[in-house]
């Protein structure tokens, strides 16, 4: 049986959530309806998930005395990483010492690291990959690239939303991958991986669900969703994606895989490539996804309440509502606190809603709104998207 306390008094189920991104925000929204006491944190103020949560705190989260300092002092009944940056090792001891992470702290640290969950997925549980290796100098990336061959994919470890990533086409591109890596990765002079170039079709995110029934874990998946990258970050997204049956088990097997070895309750973002009924694995997020914000335009529970109602013990529903569509709305600009036009616009397109995230800076490629569109299938989900993400437009 689960218990749920009164946010702000002594019974309080109280949920710390490290980042307070857009994705952040609307987690803390779906615990909040189910009346949990919520604490966002960030490294600068006023990010989306302060405007909404009970409890505000700014810290540098990669820090290991910071990160202990808070957590000691607010006693969170459940910690919940929501980015990569942050100290994972002190993860690591304060679950140790009692403190609930989720989904675990083991699986914050190993995705933290490309290394890590690349080992884990093709090494450990022998799940099909791109051909890769890791280099520490641009040296052995000359050597690794040829080896692999091109074209390929160089990526930091540690890095996030396509920072830091580039495609290679042949030998000549190699001393520019490095430079690019090494300045988008989030560690100074970290090391990178090379990836052979996997000849896909498409590629999903393939949401997977830890939740309890009857006391066990168990796994279910949502439908697949679709999407287009641009420099290794997403810009739409749709779903359901179609797929053949033996392409989308395969998918599943891999998914069930990887998110029972990271263990814990919650919801995974397991990113793969298809090609006919072949299924590569790519990365996996412990945590929603970028892609997965189309969910709250097509399932009866989005990412984000399912997400919740795992790590806290309760029955999800992964079913899919209706086909639909997501489009990112960019900043546009370098500039603080600025306006939307059009917003009307958007919204009066048929199907559509729309989030504005609230960051309080913008940066030209900075992810400040998506739009989402529902339709009878996803081909006319994706247009109106699109269109509706377009017709808003920012300005200082």
């Amino acid at each position: 049986m689960v218990t749920l306390g009164t946010p702000l008094s002594p019974s309080a189920t109280r949920v710390m959530l490290l980042g307070s991104g857009e994705l952040a925000k609307e987690v803390l929204i779906a615990l909040q309806r189910l009346g949990v006491e919520t604490i966002a944190v960030d490294r600068y103020d006023h990010a989306p998930g302060h405007q909404v949560a009970h409890h505000q705190r700014t810290i540098t989260m990669s820090d290991p005395a910071q990160l202990r300092g808070l957590v000691e002092a607010e006693r969170p009944d459940v910690v919940v990483p929501e980015i990569e940056a942050i100290a994972t090792q002190t993860l690591v001891e304060l679950e140790a010492e009692g403190t609930r992470v989720v989904p675990t702290a083991r699986a914050a640290r190993l995705t933290m690291d490309r290394e890590g969950i690349r080992r884990l997925a093709a090494e450990t549980l022998g799940l099909p990959t791109s051909a890769y290796r890791f280099c520490d100098s641009l040296e052995e990336l000359r050597a690794a690239a040829a080896e692999v061959g091109f074209p390929c994919v160089v990526k930091p470890v540690m890095s996030s939303s396509g920072k830091g990533q580039s495609k290679l086409d042949g030998p000549d591109d190699v001393a520019g991958a490095w430079e690019y890596a090494m300045a988008g990765g989030r560690v100074a002079g970290t090391r990178v991986i090379v990836e052979g170039f996997v000849d896909f079709d498409y590629e999903i995110t393939l949401l997977t669900v830890r939740s309890l029934v009857g006391g066990e874990p168990v796994t279910s998946f949502c439908s697949p969703i679709g999407h287009r990258q641009e420099s290794g970050d997403y810009v739409e997204s749709w779903q359901p994606q179609p797929m053949s049956e033996t392409a989308l088990a395969r998918a599943q097997d891999i998914a069930a895989a990887v998110t029972g070895d990271l263990g814990g309750l919650g919801l995974f973002g397991v990113e793969l490539f298809v090609r006919g009924d072949d299924v590569w694995f790519s990365e996996v997020s412990p945590r929603p996804h970028d892609t997965g914000m189309v969910t709250m335009t097509t399932q009866w529970q989005n990412e984000f309440e399912l997400h919740a109602r795992a790590l806290l013990g309760l029955p999800v529903d992964t079913s899919l509502r209706n086909p639909g569509a997501s489009a990112v709305v960019y900043g546009g600009m370098d500039a603080t606190g600025i306006a939307f036009d059009g917003v009307d616009e958007a919204l009066a397109l048929p199907g559509v809603d729309l989030r504005l995230f609230g960051k309080p800076e913008s940066f030209p490629r900075r992810r400040m709104g998506v739009a989402l569109a529902r339709a009878e299938d996803v081909d006319t989900a994706r247009a109106v998207a699109t269109d509706a993400a377009s017709r808003v437009r920012p300005r200082a």
